[in-house]
């Protein structure tokens, strides 16, 4: 294979370089008129970096097409590299870099003891564990200072419950990073049960590898509701798609057959979640948003804006591959149920709309980047929101918002929330944009590109008025 093969931190610096050269607060644009434009966003963080683990752990050499290249994906990157994967940028025809060639590791051969870094990534932190459990030698995991703080417990007994010994930095029991895993070459497997109430990812981590235990596995959730369940439902897919048989015919339990995971050659849809924002753009501003190429089928829980935006009063339609939303004369509150990652940008519409809103069953966001419910009530209301929380949720009711910071908490989400506010109100600044380049490099480029869209646009520039 050729190409080039950039450290983790090269690619997470390249991938945050411009959101970086804006400043600690960047000036949220306001919206003067309704935003008319095309935008097409980078790809799925969730399918590049579960396709990444797969190509991995495969039979052969295995290549992605328009992946993501961000910091989550280089974290991804670095973290299989270390454990013996061979990952190779090669040139593509994506817009927003090289592809991605990977040699799969090698799991018989003795290897050295080894660091990985997680950053802030739930990805890396839960989804690799296992696959370094597969492995000979010493893993050590750790991130971010609020990675400390993110649940692990669940990911760390059900390595325990398959005879892989994890333990902390003094030798004792590990519950959080940091945490070595102990791997002796092969996981027996089998049947499994766990509490996964706190994250669907910890599901996800153990199916992907299932296949590699010698045994395969048979995942058994008990517990409150597995939250996000789009995500193991995208997981099951991916698996099936490379050849491994999964059984998830009985609620809360998933069968993972043991055998190969076949080599592949795929692309990856763009990030359905993160066109959110600018869909909720065309609402913000009264305008329309088109995004092209929205498949037709996909396991993506950002397909869900469809019926999202459909009830918070837009008009939605997709012709030939292009979603268009076009925004109504206000923004309707409601009830909504289980948004899961897209709530920040949920909430931020309903901060601005004409009714009270409930968001419920997102009760896991507290144990995401940031505690997400907290945060939205802080920053919301900082701006003369009236928002609150609940036992699993949010409720938002209408209020006249003003300027102010809005704070990112070294979440990506947070800060293009904040980015939304700003469209309809005058002097919001965001914390920390660079931070979205965790799933999304160059948002406020992206994002400035967007406004400047549309035959208002160039009348603007004609006429030399500036918004």
């Amino acid at each position: 294979m050729t190409g080039t093969t950039p450290s983790a931190t090269a690619l997470s610096h390249s991938a945050g370089s411009h959101a970086a050269d804006v400043g600690p607060h960047w000036p949220a644009p306001f919206a003067a008129r309704p935003v008319d434009a095309t935008v097409t966003v980078p790809g799925s963080k969730s399918l590049t970096n579960r396709y990444l683990v797969l190509a991995a752990l495969a039979d052969g050499p295995s290549r992605l097409r328009a992946p993501l290249h961000s910091r989550d994906s280089a974290l991804m990157i670095e973290a299989l590299r270390q454990l013996g994967a061979n990952v190779t940028e090669v040139p593509g025809d994506g817009a927003f870099g090289p592809d991605l060639e990977i040699i799969p590791i090698s799991m018989d051969a003795d290897a050295a003891d080894t660091a990985i870094d997680c950053g802030l990534a739930g990805t890396v932190m839960r989804f690799v564990p296992p696959v370094a459990a597969l492995r000979r030698g010493e893993s050590r995991f750790d991130g971010d200072p609020h990675a400390r703080k993110r649940p692990m417990g669940t990911i760390i007994e059900a390595l325990a419950g398959l005879g892989v010994a994890v333990n902390a930095p003094d030798g004792g029991p590990a519950s959080s990073l940091p945490f070595t895993v102990h791997g002796t070459g092969e996981v027996p497997g089998g049947h499994l049960i766990i509490d996964a109430s706190a994250s669907s990812q910890f599901v996800s981590a153990l199916l992907l590898a299932g296949a590699r235990f010698t045994e395969g596995l048979h995942l058994e959730h008990v517990g409150q509701p597995v939250p996000s369940l789009d995500h193991i439902n995208m997981t099951v897919a991916v698996l099936r798609g490379v050849g491994v048989v999964v059984d998830d015919s009985v609620p809360n339990h998933w069968v993972v057959s043991p055998g190969p995971i076949r080599a592949f050659d795929q692309r990856i849809e763009q990030d359905l979640s993160n066109a959110g924002p600018f869909l909720a753009a065309a609402l913000a501003t009264r305008g329309t948003v088109r995004i092209p190429n929205w498949p037709a089928e996909t396991t993506q829980v950002g397909d869900l804006w469809r019926g999202i935006l459909t009830a918070m009063g837009a008009t939605v339609t997709v012709d030939g591959g292009t979603l268009s939303v076009s925004g109504g004369t206000e923004i309707k509150g409601g009830d909504f149920n289980e948004t899961s990652e897209l709530a920040p940008t949920v909430a931020a519409l309903c901060a601005l709309a004409a009714g009270p809103s409930r968001l419920s069953g997102i009760a896991h966001l507290r144990g995401h980047e940031t505690d997400r419910l907290a945060a939205l009530v802080t920053e919301i209301n900082r701006l003369g929101g009236d928002a609150e929380e609940t036992a699993d949720g949010l409720i938002i009711r209408p209020a006249t918002l003003h300027g102010g910071v809005v704070h990112s908490y070294a979440d990506h989400r947070m800060a293009t929330a904040g980015a939304i506010l700003g469209l309809a109100v005058h002097g919001v600044e965001v914390e920390d944009i660079a931070t979205t380049a965790k799933t999304m490099p160059d948002f406020p480029q992206l994002w400035e590109a967007m406004l400047a869209q549309g035959p208002a646009a160039d009348e603007d520039t004609a006429s030399g008025t500036q918004h």
